[in-house]
């Protein structure tokens, strides 16, 4: 077989597996909204503690999906977490509202919060919907969650109540059986547990999370002799 028949074979196959592959890219989400209809992206998570790479994402997705605003949403009591390790929600809570003080498009949902026992994502978002019945819920998972969504409490009944929405790196490619719209963000190698372990060994963790939140965890001595 010649060179240019092995490239042209490679160049089909490789356009057939774009084809099979289930994913929606962002710049193909472009249908009409409905201006009767609010627009809010919801971004879930434990911010134990809230860091830098949570703010680029709620802002980056909010921006690219052109979405009125992104909800950052503290869980009570994650179902995959051991609750020993998260600390008082009221702390967590305090760090939220000093990361986003001031910053347009974001703002925080503490129905997790009222709520209080196992956070599922399928009864807060119904919960959510009936409450504002007026709002079309974007509700923003990170490229690696994609993969665990088969396994998710109800998830074939979530996806008929939210619009999904995967945060991946640029030029990252990832596939999915479910509805999912892909938003390209430039990923910081950030996590919580790494800011905690800063905190542990005493080192202060700038430009990494907001100062106002290192500020909070100092004055409360958190995350010390985890």
């Amino acid at each position: 077989m010649s060179l240019a028949l092995i490239v042209q074979s490679s160049e089909v196959v490789e356009l057939a597996l774009e084809l099979l592959t289930p994913f929606t890219k962002v710049e193909l989400e472009k249908k009409a909204k409905d201006k009767n209809r609010k627009q809010i992206g919801i971004l879930g998570g434990n911010f134990n503690p809230v860091h830098n790479a949570h703010l680029v994402v709620a802002d980056q997705v909010r921006q690219q999906l052109c979405l009125d605003k992104v909800l950052l949403m503290p869980e009570y009591e994650p179902p995959h977490l051991d609750k020993k390790d998260t600390i008082d929600e009221k702390h967590r809570l305090k760090m939220l509202e000093l990361a986003i003080e001031g910053v347009d498009g974001l703002g925080i949902e503490t129905i997790e919060l009222e709520r209080k026992g196992v956070s599922y994502t399928y009864d807060t978002m119904k919960l959510l919907i009936e409450k504002n019945p007026d709002v079309d819920y974007y509700f923003i998972i990170g490229a690696d969650m994609v993969d665990y969504l088969p396994k998710w409490y109800k998830v074939d009944e979530l996806i008929k109540m939210v619009q999904f929405v995967g945060v991946q790196r640029p030029k990252y490619k990832a596939g999915t059986s479910y509805p999912v719209i892909w938003v390209d963000v430039p990923m910081m190698d950030i996590s919580s547990s790494l800011i905690r372990h800063h905190f542990e060994n005493g080192c202060r963790p700038n430009f990494l999370m907001p100062e106002a939140v290192i500020d909070y965890i100092e004055k409360e001595g958190l995350y010390r002799g985890l």
